[in-house]
């Protein structure tokens, strides 16, 4: 297939609630949407998954943006590409970066499904028809409030509860939840917020059957996470430290995670996310595709990857309806008891509502092969 034209839309949503973490409270949304056109017309998306603010990762929008206006495009853009693994070795050259580079591949393997007539589910290799989420919970300052809105999800359905912490929002939280709720799947997500220093506190959180805890040391640490997981019977999970196939081998060797969350935006993209997905499924550790708060095409590459075999615990993929009054795709991503239904049309399955998106468009952008 050979890129012919590439679209960039920078977008604005208002999510439903705010979303709070240790580092920050999140409600306005702005995004990347990508959509890629071959030498015959067909069409391809991708959604950029960097926040405004370096919080999460050191990118951003306004960096994904130059990234994949002045350095990404021009070496994909009226080439002939045969695989989307191919787009790793044409971006080889550009360190890091991984969530502009991941918008970018992601459009490129709609594009190919598509032109193969398959699902993006299996082009990837997936095999599941139904995919279990779970729902991630931002941090509630009131217990009551919290305990109100796990009630709500579980009764929803959703597989699996996780809960963000702090210093200082912790045991107490986990405690109160563990008490209404002792049988639920429950994990703690600390976003990096937490020291060595705090490992007799963290030890406290064995007494409460937990699934996981997220990322309870440094954004870019594996070296104590390995002396943390030694001293806990909690299974530690990594996400911000995993940021390709090399980082999850050398995590999983020291010791350091006995999980790991696959990002697609994190890794670079779902060719990387396959390679971290493949080598975990060889050493026995199970995977989960965490989210970030993606709109719909974002969420629907996130379904995909689920399919694969070693997605074994439910994900953060949520339903449309649980962030947006209105998506950007058709039809919305819909949760069902716990479950999402794999869609069944080529590619990534679900319809870009070009109407809506101009609704939340503020600008937009076209390259085109000469």
């Amino acid at each position: 297939m050979i890129i012919k034209k590439i679209t960039i839309r920078k977008m604005q949503m208002m999510m439903k609630t705010p979303f709070s973490t240790s580092f920050g409270t999140l409600q306005e949304k702005d995004f990347l949407v990508l959509e890629v056109q071959d030498e015959l017309g067909n069409t391809g998306w991708g959604e950029s998954v960097a926040f405004r603010a370096p919080w999460y990762t050191e990118e951003t929008l306004e960096t994904n943006l130059h990234i994949i206006k002045d350095f990404l495009i021009p070496l994909v853009l009226g080439k002939e590409i045969g695989h989307p693994d191919d787009v790793s070795s044409l971006f080889a050259t550009i360190r890091k970066n991984n969530m502009a580079k991941a918008a970018v591949e992601g459009a490129i393997w709609d594009l190919y499904a598509k032109r193969n007539k398959l699902t993006l589910s299996q082009a990837l290799g997936g095999e599941r028809d139904k995919i279990e989420v779970g729902i991630s919970i931002g941090i509630h300052d009131d217990h009551a409030d919290l305990v109100a809105a796990v009630q709500e999800f579980i009764n929803i359905g959703y597989k699996r509860i996780k809960v963000k912490i702090k210093p200082n929002h912790d045991i107490a939280v986990i405690r109160e939840l563990r008490k209404h709720f002792p049988d639920v799947l429950l994990m703690a997500d600390a976003n990096s917020a937490y020291t060595l220093q705090n490992a007799e506190l963290l030890k406290q959180l064995d007494a409460f059957n937990l699934m996981m805890i997220e990322q309870p040391l440094a954004h870019d640490d594996i070296i104590d996470h390995a002396v943390l997981q030694k001293q806990l019977t909690t299974p530690i999970c990594l996400d911000e430290s995993i940021l390709s196939l090399e980082d999850a081998r050398k995590a999983v060797e020291l010791g350091s995670t006995k999980i790991i969350n696959v990002k697609i935006g994190r890794v670079g993209g779902l060719t990387e996310a396959k390679k971290i997905h493949d080598y975990c499924m060889e050493q026995g550790i199970p995977v989960w595709c965490g989210g970030m708060l993606e709109a719909g095409i974002g969420r629907a590459h996130n379904i995909a990857l689920t399919t694969l075999p070693n997605f074994i615990l439910p994900g953060d993929t949520a339903g449309s309806s649980h962030y947006w009054e209105q998506d950007i795709i058709s039809p919305e991503v819909v949760v069902e008891d716990g479950y999402i239904r794999v869609p069944t049309g080529y590619g990534i399955g679900y319809e870009p509502n070009l109407t809506v998106m101009e609704q939340f468009m503020v600008d937009e952008m076209q390259f085109d092969s000469k």
